[in-house]
């Protein structure tokens, strides 16, 4: 592994540990030449491709990492841990893998983290709705707001 900091070509393994069930192997790194620390992670791929269909029809594979950053952006500065990020993310592609189906719509994408984000935090689940729903008016944010409070 390459140094992210001075680009040295190899860095020793300080510290290993498993995470996420078992699925994640984080691993704390160390630079001989800078001395700098930083983690890495190690992940089994997916045999198999799972294909995203976007709103055009264009096809693209499924990046979980999309969905993170997705997440956080509608969490930011709430108190919402990573942790909850990644588990929600987790749930939402085992199910989708589960599936058996090698294609999934964004539009199926979208409700799942919707209805996840409105389970974690209300205010999240509004600023991700605004964005997925495409809301253009102050009245798409009040009528959400009124089902949400309503339930």
């Amino acid at each position: 592994m390459r140094c992210p900091f001075c680009g040295a070509p190899e860095t020793r393994v300080v510290e290993t540990r498993s995470s996420d069930e078992g699925r994640v192997n984080r691993r704390r790194r160390e630079c001989p030449a800078c001395s700098n620390r930083f983690t890495t992670y190690e992940r089994l791929e997916e045999k198999g491709y799972l294909w995203v269909i976007k709103k055009n029809g264009r096809r693209e594979a499924f990046d979980r990492d999309k969905l993170i950053k997705g997440f956080q952006h509608a969490c930011e500065k709430l108190d919402v841990s990573i942790d909850t990020i990644d588990a929600a993310v987790r749930h939402i592609e085992d199910y989708i893998r589960s599936t058996g189906q090698g294609e999934v719509s964004t539009a199926v994408i979208g409700e799942m983290a919707a209805n996840a984000l409105r389970d974690i935090n209300k205010v999240a689940y509004v600023r991700f709705a605004s964005v997925y729903r495409e809301f253009t008016d102050i009245e798409s944010f009040t009528k959400e707001i009124a089902q949400l409070s309503a339930k």
